[in-house]
């Protein structure tokens, strides 16, 4: 068979051929009496395994390899491929992420473009200076989309880059809360603190709707953090979460502190008076939990509150009954 007719039957130019060739991939198995290239059945079998090995993603050299080298295995080039096709889909999909970003500012000429490209690599940068100082400058300076100021809130470890973010975050109006509901259930803790306390600073109702679910999150922190944002923002649901947050020891003086700011009316003051006094009588409360609730009990107004602490400077733990003691003086002015 001739090289037009194995270029027309197999796909590949008499061009390639050639080419394949003159790398020795390929040898015509013989030549007719004018010297034009002959192909054979093994020649055909040859051009569609060089074919099939290049869809693969092998390069000319390595195919040659594939072909000719007796003790060549393929499982090592395999996985080899692999890991460089699922680097270069990595790489595409973050040029997708960044170019669908540039074009959600709708930038209006190339200058504007340049400078949302030069904030994003700055959210990106090493530097936590950069970092920070993109973050103040989004708000004000490139309107930079908020999914990529959420990304960069749930990965940064620098405080002070942190508190910039969620502040930009604040400013931009809300949004990115699809991407913060995924930070939530990350495996990994620190992007699960950092997703709660970015929504926490969050203008709207989404974001509070998303601390509600979050105050039934598995990780207590996430429950915490939650809890301790509702609180400021006047929400009873809140209630249950702080005062276990006093039972237990974390973030104890600051669950306390909104307490006392939910205590706004008497009805929510002698609910959250009863809370705390059914944990002080129950007998599995541990001394340094019932100091604790009896301290908290100190910002609570209303009669149960009154009550309890009158019935807490008989306390058989003198610690109790010291702080109670101490706490209805001040109460009462004295």
């Amino acid at each position: 068979m001739l090289i037009g007719e194995v270029a027309r039957r197999s796909g590949v130019s008499a061009r390639m051929l050639r080419h394949y060739e003159s790398l020795g991939l390929l040898r015509p198995s013989g030549r007719t009496g004018s010297g034009y290239r002959e192909y054979r059945d093994e020649d055909i079998r040859r051009i569609f395994h060089i074919e099939s090995l290049r869809s693969m993603g092998l390069s000319l050299r390595e195919i040659g390899r594939a072909l000719d080298d007796p003790g060549f295995t393929p499982a090592q080039l395999v996985g080899d491929l692999i890991e460089q096709t699922r680097a270069r889909i990595e790489a595409e999909t973050e040029l997708l992420t960044r170019l669908r970003r540039i074009d959600a500012t709708e930038p209006a000429s190339w200058d504007e473009a340049l400078r949302v490209v030069a904030l994003l690599q700055a959210l990106g940068s090493p530097s936590e200076d950069a970092r920070q100082r993109a973050a103040l400058s989004s708000a004000d300076e490139v309107p930079v989309p908020v999914e990529a100021l959420v990304e960069a809130a749930l990965s940064e470890t620098e405080p002070n880059v942190a508190g910039a973010l969620r502040w930009a975050l604040a400013r931009s109006g809300g949004g990115g809360t699809a991407l913060l509901a995924r930070g939530l259930d990350s495996p990994a803790a620190e992007v699960r603190e950092r997703a709660v306390r970015t929504l926490a600073g969050l203008p709207g109702e989404e974001p509070v709707s998303l601390l509600r679910t979050a105050l039934a999150h598995p990780d207590p922190v996430v429950r915490g953090r939650a809890a301790l944002a509702l609180g400021a923002r006047g929400e009873s649901e809140a209630i249950p979460t702080l005062v276990e947050m006093v039972v237990d020891g974390r973030n104890d003086t600051d669950a306390a502190d909104a307490l006392g700011t939910l205590a706004a009316d008497a009805a929510t003051a002698d609910g959250i008076a009863a809370g705390l006094v059914a944990h002080l009588a129950d007998a599995a409360t541990a001394p340094p939990a019932r100091g604790r609730l009896t301290q908290a009990l100190a910002d609570i107004p209303g009669p149960v509150a009154r009550r309890a602490l009158a019935d807490l400077t008989h306390d058989p733990d003198p610690a109790v009954a010291l702080t109670a003691g101490y706490l209805r003086r001040l109460r009462d002015g004295r």
